[in-house]
């Protein structure tokens, strides 16, 4: 159940990430929201890792800031593989992970909160 709601939460911040930002066309419909949340959670949990460690000389020379360039690039690559996403460039790319991090944050703590309740 728990996968289940945070994919439902990683859609919801994609769509408001793509709202909010004009380099990103998302098509409007559900099934399309879900297919980007599932593919950046399956690619953040499987590639990711993977580059994290590949990369870690450079992580460290550049105190951290290369990870955001990993993030930019999983997103990249999901409008590269799902039809009715597209990223207009990598700051726009870098600009929607910000974003998707951040509102995700925020409704996941807004979650917490209510299951304690």
């Amino acid at each position: 159940m728990g996968f289940i709601i945070k994919v439902l939460v990683t859609g919801l911040a994609v769509w408001v990430a793509a709202y909010i930002l004009p380099g990103v066309h998302l098509e409007n419909d559900a099934k399309t929201i879900i297919v980007v949340a599932l593919v950046l959670a399956l690619l953040n949990a499987i590639v990711k890792p993977i580059l994290v460690i590949l990369t870690i000389p450079v992580t460290i020379v550049t105190l951290g800031l290369f990870l955001l360039v990993i993030n930019a690039l999983m997103v990249v690559w999901t409008s590269k593989l799902v039809n009715g996403f597209k990223v207009d460039g990598w700051l726009t790319a870098l600009l929607f992970s910000l974003i998707v991090s951040v509102v995700s944050s925020i409704l996941h703590s807004i979650a917490k909160d209510r299951r304690r309740d």
